[in-house]
C-alpha cells in the first residue's frame, strides 16, 4: 500500500503572516507620533507661533489626499518582479526612516523659519511614508481570497499595530523630555523612532517575499475616476466618513496631550503614564471588543466604542475641577474605545470590500483603500491643525526650550476645551453616518482572538 502523501497546510506561511504584521510597526508609529510631539515640538521648542506651526502640520499632510491614491493607482499598474507591491514597500522603507530623523534634526531655526524647514522635511517623510502604506494595506486581500485567512493576516497587523502605537507613544515622548525638553533630546528621539519605523519596513518587505497573488485590484485610471467610484458606492462613503471624523476627533485629542500633560496636569513628563493610560487598554481590551463582534455584529460593537470614546472625552472636561485622577479615568475610558476604533473600522471595511468584489465582479481595494488611508492621514493631520487654531484663537503663547512662558487663563481653558469637548463633538457626529452605513451580505470576520496572537 503506497504511503500516503502529506498534504500541505492550508492558508498562508506563518512566515508571511507574521512577517506582513511588521509592516504596523511603521504604520502605527508614524500615525502617533508626529501628531503626539509635532505641534508641541514647534511651539514650546522651536518657538514657532501656534497658527504658523499648525499649518506646518497640516498641509504637508493634506498632501495625502493626492499622493495616496496615484501611489494606489501606480501600484495596481505595476508589474515589477519579486512581488509588484513589495517594490513600494522598499522605496518606503529606505526614504521615510531618514526623512522623519531630520524632521528632530533641530537645526538653529526659531519661528518662521523653523516652521518651512520642518514643514519641508514633514512633506517629504508624509511622501515616503504614503508610498510603503497605500500598498501595504491593500496586500491583504490579494494576497488571500479566504475570509477566514484573511483575518488571521489582519490579526497580527492589528496586534503589530498596538505594539507600536504603544510602545513609540510611551518611548517617543519620554526621550523628548528627558534632558528637559532640549533640541539634543528631540534629535535623539527622532533617531530611535527612525529605528523603530526601519525595523518594521524593512521587515515587512523582507518577510513578505514569495507572498502570493491570489487576486489583484483593478486600479482607476485618475483621481477623479477614483472619487467617481467611492461616490456611487454608498456604505464605503459612510464608513469612510464616520472614520474620518473619529480620526480627527483622536488626531485633536493625540495633538493636545503634551499640553494637556504641561498646562492642566502641571507636568510635562506626566505625558508618558497619561499615554500609557490611552493605549494599554488597546492589547488587553481588543479581544474583547472581538468578541463583542463576533456575538452582536461588527456594526454593533462600532456603536459600542463610539459611544464609549464621546463619554470618556466628556469626563476629560472635568479634570482641572475635580483633579488629576479624573482626568486619568476619562483617558483609560478613551483607550477601552480606542482599541476597538482601531479594530472594527478595518474589519468593516474589509467586508466592505469583499461585498464590492462580488457585487460587482471587480477588485477595487487598491482605489478604495488609497482613498481611505488619504482620508484618515489628512484627518490626523487636520487634528493638530484644529488643536493649533484653538491654542492661537485662546491666546497660546510659543516659547523655545531654554525660555518658558506663562499662560493666560483662557489658553488654559481652551487647552482642556481642545482635548475634551471638541472631539467628544466630532465622535458624536460620527454618529450619524454609523447609523446609515448598512452592512454588506457577506458575514462580518473580524479577526479573532487567537488569530490576534501566534498561531
Amino acid at each position: 500500500m503506497p504511503a500516503a502523501v502529506p498534504v500541505p497546510e492550508p492558508g498562508l506561511p506563518r512566515r508571511i503572516r507574521v512577517g506582513y504584521g511588521l509592516g504596523s510597526l511603521c504604520t502605527g508609529t508614524f500615525a502617533t507620533v508626529p501628531g503626539l510631539i509635532l505641534l508641541y515640538y514647534l511651539t514650546n521648542v522651536l518657538a514657532v507661533p501656534a497658527a504658523v506651526a499648525g499649518a506646518a502640520v497640516f498641509l504637508p499632510k493634506a498632501w495625502d489626499v493626492l499622493i495616496n491614491p496615484l501611489v494606489g493607482a501606480l501600484s495596481d499598474r505595476s508589474r515589477l518582479p519579486g512581488g509588484p507591491r513589495r517594490a513600494f514597500l522598499l522605496t518606503g522603507a529606505c526614504t521615510l526612516p531618514p526623512l522623519f530623523a531630520l524632521i528632530f534634526a533641530a537645526p538653529p531655526l526659531r519661528g518662521a523659519a523653523a516652521a518651512g524647514y520642518v514643514a519641508v522635511l514633514f512633506l517629504l517623510a508624509a511622501t515616503a511614508y504614503a508610498v510603503f502604506q497605500v500598498p501595504y494595506v491593500t496586500m491583504p486581500a490579494e494576497m488571500t481570497e479566504d475570509p477566514h485567512e484573511r483575518g488571521r493576516v489582519l490579526g497580527w497587523r492589528v496586534g503589530f499595530l498596538g505594539v507600536a502605537i504603544l510602545l513609540s507613544g510611551a518611548v517617543a515622548p519620554a526621550l523628548a523630555h528627558a534632558d528637559g525638553g532640549t533640541p539634543a533630546s528631540y534629535r535623539l528621539m527622532g533617531a530611535v523612532v527612525a529605528v523603530l519605523l526601519a525595523v518594521g519596513m524593512f521587515g515587512a518587505w523582507a518577510a513578505t517575499r514569495g507572498a502570493p497573488e491570489a487576486a489583484r485590484s483593478e486600479g482607476e485610471p485618475s483621481l477623479r475616476a477614483q472619487l467617481a467610484v467611492a461616490r456611487t458606492h454608498r456604505p464605503f462613503l459612510h464608513l469612510a466618513g464616520m472614520w474620518t471624523l473619529q480620526a480627527l476627533a483622536i488626531g485633536v485629542m493625540l495633538a493636545g496631550v503634551q499640553y494637556f500633560a504641561t498646562y492642566t496636569l502641571g507636568s510635562a513628563g506626566a505625558v508618558t503614564p497619561l499615554f500609557a493610560c490611552l493605549i494599554g487598554p488597546l492589547v488587553l481590551f481588543m479581544p474583547l471588543w472581538n468578541r463583542l463582534a463576533r456575538r452582536r455584529g461588527v456594526r454593533y460593537a462600532q456603536w459600542c466604542a463610539s459611544l464609549l470614546y464621546t463619554a470618556g472625552a466628556l469626563l476629560l472636561a472635568f479634570t482641572p475641577a475635580a483633579g488629576p485622577a479624573v482626568g486619568y479615568t476619562a483617558v483609560v475610558l478613551v483607550g477601552i474605545a480606542y482599541a476597538g476604533l482601531q479594530l472594527l473600522p478595518l474589519t468593516m471595511l474589509a467586508d466592505t470590500l469583499a461585498a464590492d468584489a462580488a457585487r460587482t465582479g471587480r477588485r477595487r481595494a487598491a482605489t478604495f483603500t488609497g482613498l481611505w488611508t488619504a482620508a484618515e492621514t489628512l484627518a490626523f493631520a487636520l487634528g493638530a491643525g484644529v488643536f493649533a487654531l484653538v491654542l492661537a484663537v485662546t491666546g497660546f503663547r510659543s516659547s523655545d526650550a531654554a525660555h518658558q512662558v506663562e499662560q493666560p487663563a483662557a489658553a488654559l481653558t481652551g487647552i482642556t476645551a481642545g482635548m475634551s469637548v471638541l472631539p467628544a463633538a466630532l465622535a458624536a457626529a460620527s454618529l450619524w453616518l454609523l447609523h446609515r452605513y448598512r452592512e454588506p451580505a457577506t458575514e462580518s470576520r473580524p479577526p479573532t482572538e487567537e488569530h490576534t496572537h501566534a498561531d
